[in-house]
């Protein structure tokens, strides 16, 4: 019972402190990705998980394998000719949060649907895709459905995070491509703000659903989440924590579903450790820095200091 994503993912230059990047003092250099967010979340937990994409050769490239492999996730990095995408991060307050994107032209969007193996699609547990990849050019879009399709077909669960990115195309554009890959999926993941870009705003779980999925997620932040599984409707408070870094958090609640679904755990339950991974991803700078393993969630409603 396997994860299989696939996607672009980057290195992650981030500027220390808070403020305009003009006066940052020092950088760090990590990687990010919703996908291997994602696996590298479900690895954590203690499941099977397996990431694929294309990557540069070049630093980053190479060190985006390292760290998905250190991470306990199986990693198909495939070498291009093309660069590794950047994204650079910095906190222009408090509250405020800035990425800007260096990927036009970069080995992950040229991803093409010949790079997915057919049977890493028909032998997994799960195939989780996002609404990235398609933003990132015609064949990597291609790519998502083509391997919709196959998992469709083999009767693999596919899971779909809507994740739209107005930096990578507008609304307009994404809208109808975004509605037809949740029309495919049977676990749709969204905002209130990304559903509300192709359904009826007023009923945002019974016009998801309506498309076809039989699991349907609504991640509202700081509200916590609301869900449609088989039917049934479900709402979760998020935990009190202090918040740190909010970035990953939404890849973290995916990833814990995710682990949960594949050791077939109850509906409740599912939503009950995404919303504790989460919460626990917050409290920890980076991408993926902060996913939890069990014995971590087990402990966040603990004591301050475990001896």
């Amino acid at each position: 019972m396997t994860l299989f994503t696939f996607g672009e993912t980057m290195g992650l230059v981030a500027a220390d402190g808070i403020g305009p990047l003009t006066y940052a003092k020092g950088f760090s250099f990590g990687i990010g990705g919703a996908e291997s967010n994602v696996a590298v979340g479900v690895a954590r937990l203690g499941g099977e998980a397996t990431w694929l994409g294309r990557v540069g050769p070049d630093a980053t490239g190479a060190l985006i394998a390292e760290r998905l492999t250190a991470a306990g996730v199986r990693t198909l990095a495939i070498t291009d000719e093309s660069f590794t995408g950047l994204m650079v991060r910095h906190k222009r307050s408090a509250q405020f949060a800035q990425v800007d994107y260096h990927r036009a032209g970069s080995a992950g969007s040229r991803l093409s649907p010949a790079d997915v193996p057919p049977a890493e699609l028909t032998s997994a547990g799960v195939v989780h895709v996002t609404g990235i990849t398609p933003a990132l050019g015609e064949t990597a879009r291609a790519a998502v459905f083509q391997s919709i399709e196959t998992a469709n077909a083999a009767g693999v669960p596919v899971s779909v995070d809507v994740n739209y990115r107005s930096k990578l195309w507008n609304r307009f554009d994404a809208a109808p491509v975004l509605r037809d890959l949740v029309s495919r999926a049977d676990v749709v993941f969204a905002s209130p703000e990304e559903a509300a870009l192709f359904v009826d705003a007023d009923d945002l779980l019974g016009a998801l659903a309506k498309l076809g999925p039989s699991e349907v997620i609504v991640k509202d932040g700081a509200r916590g989440c609301r869900a449609q599984i088989d039917g049934e409707r479900h709402e979760l408070p998020v935990l009190p924590v202090t918040v740190v870094d909010p970035v990953g958090a939404g890849d973290a609640f995916v990833a814990g579903y995710l682990a949960d679904r594949l050791t077939g755990a109850t509906p409740a339950a599912r939503l009950a450790t995404a919303i504790a991974a989460g919460a626990f991803a917050v409290t920890v700078p980076g991408d993926c820095e902060g996913a939890p393993t069990r014995a971590e969630l087990a402990a966040l409603t603990g004591d301050d200091v475990h001896r």
